[in-house]
């Protein structure tokens, strides 16, 4: 019989600073009853508040390691930072948006965001999967400030938008944003998987070495570091098939890149064509990087 402890957090109050969750995760708390909580102390800024006063906190159950364990955070959550930061097994659910840093460095587990996610979420993750259901804001899956490796591993699914520069750095895993994005998708980035399901701004895949991006829909712009390299249909990409037809790039030449951009030939044929860039056929793509 498989044992679950479940742990729920139901906000009393909240804060005007963001709250920080990084010590609050299965791996740390698998073992902790209601007692236990009552005696700790969130970080708040510079100081450490009960966390009793922000949150009811209901214990059910056992846990015998912390892949038993499901979090589950109710209440307004937008000034709460760092959930699941660093786990490695178990589950939390999150029923609004979030602050900075969600999943940031997780290694394993899951997480669940029933809202939007503030900047770095799933920062330098190297396993695990995390889902926003909706929009994220900048720097999603990829490296902090200073650090030259993004996210190694793990999945994340964004419902809604991306910010800029998602998966910047990216060096594994892969990321899925089913609705638009923002500019420099993949900039730096080294192997892995973006997946864009709307319209991405412009200038995906800047100075990346190798890995692969699919975007289904419109691209603004394209950099100067990308060559054409055909037509291609049903493209497989790392054991994953993605059906139709797509403009097929390689690049960032400028770093001698071999990373590849597939781009939506349907999604974009109109309003190339309007500047008479693309024929039946998809051959020609001769004024694409002017728009």
């Amino acid at each position: 019989m498989i044992s679950v402890k479940t742990i729920t957090f139901d906000q009393i109050k909240t804060s005007s600073i963001a709250l920080e969750f990084d010590e609050l995760i299965p791996d740390e708390i698998y073992s902790w009853t209601e007692a236990d909580f009552a005696k700790y102390q969130v970080p708040i800024g510079n100081s450490r508040f009960p966390i009793t006063d922000f949150f009811k906190i209901t214990v059910e159950g056992e846990a015998n390691g912390p892949e038993d364990v499901e979090m589950i955070l109710n209440g307004d959550l937008n000034r709460v930072k760092y959930i699941g930061c660093k786990m490695s097994a178990g589950n939390i659910l999150c029923n609004s948006s979030v602050d900075l840093h969600v999943g940031a460095e997780m290694s394993g587990g899951s997480i669940l965001v029933k809202g939007d996610a503030a900047a770095h979420a799933g920062r330098e993750m190297s396993g695990g999967y995390l889902e926003i259901e909706g929009n994220t804001k900048e720097f999603t899956g990829a490296s902090y400030i200073g650090e030259w490796r993004g996210m190694t591993g793990g999945q994340i699914v964004v419902g809604g938008n991306a910010g800029k520069q998602c998966g910047e750095c990216l060096t594994g895993g892969r990321i899925h944003v089913k609705g638009n994005c923002d500019i420099l998708a993949g900039i730096h980035m080294t192997k892995g998987i973006i997946e864009i399901d709307g319209d991405v701004n412009r200038w995906p895949g800047g100075q990346m070495k190798n890995g692969n991006i699919i975007i289904h829909g419109f691209l603004g712009r394209l950099l100067e570091g990308f060559v054409l390299d055909g037509i291609v249909v049903d493209p497989e990409v790392d054991g994953v098939t993605f059906p139709g037809k797509y403009i097929k790039y390689t690049g960032d030449i400028g770093l001698n890149g071999k990373g590849n951009l597939y781009l939506g030939a349907e999604a974009n044929k109109e309003k190339l064509a309007e500047y008479g860039e693309l024929d039946d056929e998809y051959t020609s793509i001769r004024e694409y990087r002017n728009l």
